[in-house]
């Protein structure tokens, strides 16, 4: 019989994790059972969660509650095969009953094949820039709300004549009569194919995909026969279904960039809600996401740096459908390139606002100073032996420092 499992981690003040987990299969699935009469069990037995392991966690010495990781399988014909009915399932009520937290769900063969996976992925991404043996390198839009096509258009040209990749819109950056959602992609498109003319460096640009969600179908398709290269996608704002849905649209067609924003509301407890590493990771991917940001366990807004990994992890490791780029995002300066190398490797994009527009030497500095630093570490080389002819990299260590690690060549 096909299932899905959960893991849960459990605080119970009764301090019987195994009941608990009973009491949650038999809840979230058929109810009760001890008195139910023999013949209906056989004939909900099918449909009956059974609890797969417990594990004790408990780190109080006073015992308060005891912490418990649960792992219980719920059967796949209790559901239809998407993510609303799924985390319904797993989580829906169970998530409203005290301390717990969904930390994982193992799909089974069968219930993976009803979901996409990204539409490009790393390979191609990698394909569509021609870059394959380095991380990508991305840059968002600085100080545009309130701005005209212009300043937009200005920034967009400095940033790809840094060397940058890939440029995303600013996730608040909504239809507006300065930037309009169509002269953003059309203009932008100008720009950046006037620098490749220029320098043979080709940069991707992310729009924004915002809107009424009913809307956005259309919308996406407008942007897609208007060359778009990339969707930048709000996606916990308007649901991991939305986000499948805009994939599994060949109409559509395009690489999708999930933004984090409203993520926090349902992971950043520790004891509560759904872990990063599963809503910023797995289902993510499944989902069909191409680029995945997260907070970086590095910046202001810093991640643990086990679920940044973690995070990671889940974006590229084998699975059934191709990998997602893992984008560790916020307080990102050329001076951490070596500590993102030896954490993410080179299938991850580094991705970087200040970072980027504060060089002293503009976005275009910033930029060049990124791309330095990567050749660097590339070569096996410390940030502190940047040549003469890396100015750029030289001022952004002087601004912002370095971080050195033994970065391992090839």
């Amino acid at each position: 019989m096909s299932e899905i499992i959960a893991t849960y981690l459990v605080h119970d003040e009764k301090h019987n994790p195994e009941k608990k987990a009973e009491e949650i299969a038999l809840g979230l699935t058929v109810g009760s059972w001890t008195h139910l009469p023999e013949l209906e069990k056989q004939q909900l037995e099918k449909h009956k969660g059974r609890v797969v392991s417990v594990e004790d966690h408990t780190k109080d010495e006073e015992r308060k509650e005891t912490a418990a990781v649960i792992k219980i399988a719920y059967p796949t014909v209790n559901f239809s095969p998407d993510l609303p009915a799924i985390l319904t399932t797993v989580f829906g009520k169970l998530s409203l009953d005290g301390k717990i937290k969904l930390l994982d769900l193992q799909f089974s063969k069968e219930l993976k094949s009803f979901f996409p996976g990204p539409r490009f992925g790393i390979d191609g991404l990698r394909e569509k820039l021609n870059v394959y043996d380095r991380p990508l390198l991305m840059s968002i839009f600085k100080g545009v709300l309130g701005k005209d096509m212009d300043f937009l258009t200005s920034q967009l040209r400095e940033q790809a004549l840094g060397g940058i990749d890939l440029v995303k819109d600013d996730e608040i950056l909504f239809e507006n009569r300065l930037t309009p959602f169509e002269d953003r992609i059309t203009e932008g498109k100008e720009v950046l194919r006037q620098v490749y003319e220029e320098t043979g460096h080709r940069t991707l640009y992310a729009v924004n995909l915002t809107g009424r969600s009913f809307d956005l179908k259309d919308k996406a398709m407008k942007a897609s026969s208007l060359g778009a290269d990339l969707l930048l996608f709000n996606v916990f704002s308007y649901g991991l279904d939305v986000l499948q849905s805009l994939r599994e649209d060949n109409e559509i067609g395009l690489p999708i960039m999930a933004h984090p924003a409203v993520s926090g509301a349902l992971s950043a407890s520790s004891v509560y809600g759904i872990s990063y590493p599963l809503l910023l990771g797995k289902l993510l991917r499944y989902a069909g996401t191409d680029l995945s940001l997260f907070p970086s366990p590095y910046g202001s807004v810093a991640l643990e740096k086990t679920q940044a990994l973690s995070i990671g992890d889940a974006l590229t490791k084998n699975d059934f459908c191709k990998r997602t780029f893992p984008v560790p995002s916020a307080g990102i300066h050329p001076g951490l390139v070596p500590l993102l190398f030896e954490d993410f490797g080179i299938d991850s994009v580094i991705n970087a606002g200040g970072g980027v527009h504060g060089h002293p030497d503009g976005a275009r500095g910033g930029g060049l100073a990124f791309r330095q630093a990567i050749d660097l570490i590339l070569k096996g080389a410390s940030l502190t032996d940047a040549p003469s002819n890396f100015p750029e990299l030289k001022k952004a260590i002087d601004l912002w420092g370095y971080k050195e690690v033994a970065v391992k060549n090839g």
